[in-house]
C-alpha cells in the first residue's frame, strides 16, 4: 500500500455474512473511515502550519544578508526624492525564479530590486504531493503604483507574501517564538501520524476479511435476484449443474438445514428441448488453449470439443512455418522467463492488458518454441545456418577430379548415378551441404510444399474423423450415411490418393532413377479427366478411373441422399399421424391431435440447404488444400529473411580480421540481434501464428465443429475470489 501497510490475507476465505452481519460491518467500516479521515486532515493541516512555519523562519534567517545597503545592489535610475523605499517579503517556488525575476524588472522598469535564497528543506506539494524545492525572496521598489504592480506579480506566480520586523532584536524575538511553535507542531503530528499509522495497520487487518465478505454478499443477492418467489416464504430457482456435482449439492442442502432449521431441497428438470451450458474443464496448460477454441465458438453441449487436439496440431503448424533451430531456442527461453516470472504476485495479477495475455499464454509459446526446434532440426537450419550434426551423404571424391578441377570449378554437379557419390538419406532432416547447392531453393520448394500436402490432406481427413464421432455420439445415422460418409469418400479417394503417390514416388524414385520419374502434377490431372498418363505402377489406370468415379459418385450421393431421405422420413410419419387420426373417434380429439401432429417440411428449401453444403464442401476440399501450402510459403519466406539478415549484416562482422575485430563486430552483432527479434521473432512469429489459427479455425474445425454453444458459467465463491487465475476447475 501506499503507506506501507501491507493488507493481511487470511488462508481461510470467511464465510458469506448474514444480513445482520453485513450491517455490522458496514457500520464498522464507516466509523473506522470517519476516525481514517478526520485523522487525516488534522495531519493534512499540522503538515501544512508546519511547514508555513519553517518556511517563516527560512525567510527570518535569510533576512540578514538580504538588509545590507542598496548602493551594493546593480545600478538603477534614481529615484524621485521624497519617495521612501519599500520592501515586500515572501515565498516563492524555486523553478518560478527566473520568470519570475525578468518579469518584475520588466513591469517595474528598473525600479525594484530582488534579492533570494534558497532554503534547504525539501517541501511536498500540497496538489500534486511532489517534492519541490521553495526560495525566500526580498523585493525592495519606489512608489506606490510599482509596489502594487509587485504585489500582482508575486500573487500571479503564487508567491506567499509575509510580514517580517526590520529591527534585529524583534527578529531574534520572532525566530525563538517560531522555534517553541515548530517544536510543539512536530510533536502533535509525529503522535497524530502514529495514531493514524495503528489505524491503518488496523484496517489491513480486516478490510480483506470485508472485501471477500462483501463480494460473497452481492453474489448471493445477485443470484437471489435471478430466483422467483411463488409461495410465501418459498424461493425457487432453476440452474444447471455438472452431473459430477450432485453430491456436493447435497452435502450443501443437508448443512443448510442443519444449519437454518428449514428444509432445502432440488429436483431434476426435463431438459431435452433446451440446450445446456457446456463444461470445459481447463488448467493453468489447457487454458491458453481452450481459449483459441472459444475464440472462434464456444463447444455446445456434448458436442467434441477440439482443445485437446490443437494442443498438439496448433505449436506444429506453427513450427512448419517457423522452423528454425536458433529461433525456437529464443522463444523457449522467453516462455521460460515468463513461467519464472509467474512466481511474482504482480506479473500473475497484473492490470497491463498486453502483459497478462502474454503471460497468459506463456505454455503455447513454449510449445511453439519446441516445436520449432524440432522442425528446425529437419530443415537443418540454425539462424538460416546449416548444422554438420552428422557426415553430408554426399561424397565428392567419388567423382574422380583432380584437384585443380575442384579449384577451377564455381559449381561440381554431384552425380548420385556414380558410385560412392550418395551414400543413403542423411540420418535426420536436411543434409546440410544443401546450403551450398546452387539448385538449393528448387529443391526446398519442391519438398515443402508436397510436405504442405501431406500434413494438409491428413489434417482435414481427421477433422472428417471428428465429424462421424460427434454424429454417432448423438445417433444421427442418417447425417453418418449421407453427409459424412460421402464426404470421407470424397476426400479420400480424390485427395488422399495424392499423398500416397508423394509418398510413392519418394520411395520408389530413388536418386539413381529420378531422371526417368514422371510428373506428379500431370498424373493427377489426368486421374480428373480419365486419362492415363506415364505409369508410377503397374495398375495405375485402372486404379485411378476407379477412384476418379468414387469422388465422382460422392456429389450427387451427397447432394440427393439425405433430402431424400428426409422427405421419405417425412412421408412416414404423415401417415402415421393420419392412420392414428382415422382410428379417433373424437373430432375433438381429432383436432387437437392433428394440431400436435402436424410437422413442417419443405423438400426444396432442404434440397436447397443440401446443395450450397456440397458446393460448399467439394470447392472448399480444393481451396482448403491450397490454403495449406501456405505452410510451405511462411516457412520459405522465414528461411529467405534469416538468410538475408545473415548475409547482409551479420556476416559483414564476422569477416572482420586483426585487433579490430571484436569492435568491429559489435555493432554488426546488435543489429541483428535487435532485427532478429523484431522481425523474425515477433513479426514473422505473430504471422505464423496467425495463420496456424487459421487453419485450424476453417481448414480444420469447419468439417465438424459448430461453435455455437455458451460456456457454463458457474456460481463459485471460488471463482470469484479468483477471476485472475488462469483456471477454472470448479
Amino acid at each position: 500500500m501506499k503507506e506501507g501497510v501491507t493488507v493481511l490475507e487470511d488462508e481461510v476465505s470467511p464465510k458469506a455474512p448474514s444480513p445482520r452481519d453485513a450491517l455490522d460491518i458496514q457500520s464498522r467500516a464507516e466509523s473506522l473511515q470517519q476516525e481514517l479521515q478526520e485523522v487525516t486532515r488534522n495531519c493534512t493541516s499540522f503538515t501544512a502550519d508546519l511547514t508555513r512555519l519553517i518556511e517563516y523562519q527560512g525567510l527570518l534567517g535569510a533576512l540578514s544578508s538580504f538588509l545590507t545597503p542598496l548602493t551594493c545592489s546593480s545600478p538603477s535610475p534614481e529615484p524621485s526624492e521624497g519617495i521612501r523605499m519599500s520592501s515586500v517579503y515572501g515565498i516563492i517556488a524555486t523553478a518560478r525564479i527566473p520568470s519570475f525575476e525578468l518579469l518584475l524588472w520588466r513591469c517595474c522598469c528598473g525600479f525594484s530590486f530582488l534579492h533570494h535564497e534558497e532554503l534547504p528543506q525539501t517541501f511536498v506539494a500540497s496538489q500534486t504531493e511532489k517534492p519541490v524545492k521553495r526560495s525566500v525572496f526580498m523585493i525592495s521598489y519606489w512608489g506606490e503604483r510599482i509596489g502594487e504592480k509587485v504585489q500582482k506579480i508575486c500573487q500571479g506566480f503564487h508567491g506567499r507574501i509575509l510580514q517580517c520586523p526590520e529591527s534585529l532584536t524583534e527578529r531574534e524575538k520572532l525566530l525563538s517564538q517560531l522555534e517553541s511553535q515548530v517544536s510543539e507542531i512536530k510533536t502533535v503530528l509525529t503522535q497524530t501520524e502514529q495514531y493514524r499509522h495503528q489505524l491503518l495497520i488496523q484496517a489491513g487487518s480486516v478490510v480483506w476479511g470485508w472485501l471477500v465478505q462483501a463480494k460473497k454478499a452481492k453474489a448471493a443477492y445477485h443470484a437471489l435476484s435471478l430466483c422467483r418467489s411463488d409461495l410465501p416464504n418459498v424461493i425457487v430457482g432453476e440452474a444447471w449443474l455438472p452431473v459430477s456435482a450432485l453430491p456436493c449439492i447435497d452435502e450443501a442442502l443437508f448443512e443448510a438445514t442443519e444449519f437454518l432449521q428449514e428444509r432445502a431441497t432440488y429436483s431434476h428438470l426435463n431438459s431435452q428441448f433446451e440446450n445446456p451450458p457446456s463444461l470445459l474443464r481447463t488448467n493453468k496448460f489447457t487454458y491458453a488453449f481452450q481459449n483459441i477454441i472459444n475464440a472462434y465458438g464456444v463447444a455446445s453441449y456434448l458436442e467434441l470439443n477440439p482443445a485437446p487436439f490443437t494442443i498438439v496440431t496448433f505449436p506444429f503448424l506453427f513450427a512448419v512455418m517457423f522452423g528454425d533451430f536458433g529461433h525456437g531456442l529464443l522463444m523457449v527461453a522467453f516462455a521460460l522467463a515468463l513461467l519464472y516470472a509467474g512466481k511474482s504476485e504482480s506479473v500473475r495479477h497484473s492490470t497491463n492488458e498486453i502483459l497478462s495475455m502474454i503471460y497468459g499464454g506463456r505454455y503455447v509459446l513454449l510449445l511453439m518454441g519446441l516445436f520449432s526446434i524440432y522442425t528446425g532440426l529437419i530443415y537443418n537450419e540454425c539462424f538460416s545456418r546449416p548444422v554438420m550434426i552428422f557426415s553430408s551423404s554426399w561424397n565428392v571424391s567419388a567423382m574422380s577430379m583432380s584437384d585443380d578441377d575442384i579449384r577451377h570449378n564455381s559449381y561440381l554437379t554431384l552425380d548420385p548415378v556414380f558410385p560412392g557419390v550418395f551414400n543413403g538419406p542423411y540420418p535426420f532432416g536436411i543434409d546440410p551441404i544443401w546450403n551450398m547447392a546452387k539448385n538449393k531453393l528448387n529443391f526446398l520448394n519442391s519438398y515443402k510444399m508436397k510436405m504442405s500436402i501431406l500434413i494438409g490432406i491428413p489434417h482435414m481427413g481427421f477433422g472428417l474423423f471428428l465429424s462421424l464421432l460427434n454424429h454417432m455420439h448423438f445417433s444421427h445415422w442418417r447425417d453418418i450415411l449421407c453427409v459424412v460418409l460421402p464426404q470421407l469418400l470424397f476426400l479420400s479417394s480424390l485427395f488422399g490418393y495424392l499423398c500416397l503417390i508423394v509418398i510413392f514416388k519418394w520411395v520408389y524414385w530413388l536418386p539413381i532413377n529420378s531422371k526417368n520419374a514422371p510428373s506428379l502434377l500431370l498424373d493427377y490431372i489426368h486421374l480428373f479427366m480419365f486419362q492415363g498418363g506415364r505409369k508410377l505402377y503397374g495398375t495405375q489406370e485402372q486404379t485411378e478411373k476407379s477412384l476418379a468415379a468414387l469422388g465422382y459418385i460422392c456429389i450427387p450421393w451427397l447432394l440427393f441422399s439425405k433430402p431424400i431421405v428426409m422427405y421419405i422420413s417425412h412421408r412416414r410419419k404423415e401417415q402415421r399421424s393420419l392412420m392414428s387420426l382415422q382410428a379417433e373417434d373424437s373430432p375433438l380429439l381429432t383436432g387437437c391431435n392433428d394440431d400436435s401432429e402436424k410437422i413442417d417440411f419443405d423438400f426444396a428449401d432442404e434440397f436447397m440447404l443440401q446443395a450450397i453444403h456440397t458446393i460448399e464442401f467439394c470447392l472448399g476440399c480444393i481451396s482448403n488444400t491450397a490454403s495449406y501450402l501456405r505452410l510451405w510459403a511462411l516457412s520459405l519466406a522465414h528461411a529467405e529473411l534469416s538468410e538475408v539478415l545473415w548475409s547482409m549484416i551479420l556476416s559483414n562482422g564476422l569477416g572482420a580480421t586483426g585487433v579490430k575485430a571484436p569492435f568491429i563486430l559489435l555493432p554488426f552483432f546488435c543489429a541483428f540481434s535487435c532485427l532478429t527479434v523484431v522481425i523474425l521473432l515477433v513479426m514473422e512469429g505473430l504471422s505464423a501464428f496467425l495463420h496456424a489459427l487459421r487453419l485450424h479455425w476453417v481448414e480444420f474445425q469447419n468439417k465438424f465443429y459448430h461453435g455455437d454453444g455458451q460456456l457454463f458459467s458457474p456460481f463459485s465463491f471460488k471463482l470469484l475470489l479468483n477471476s485472475r487465475e488462469q483456471t477454472t476447475d470448479t
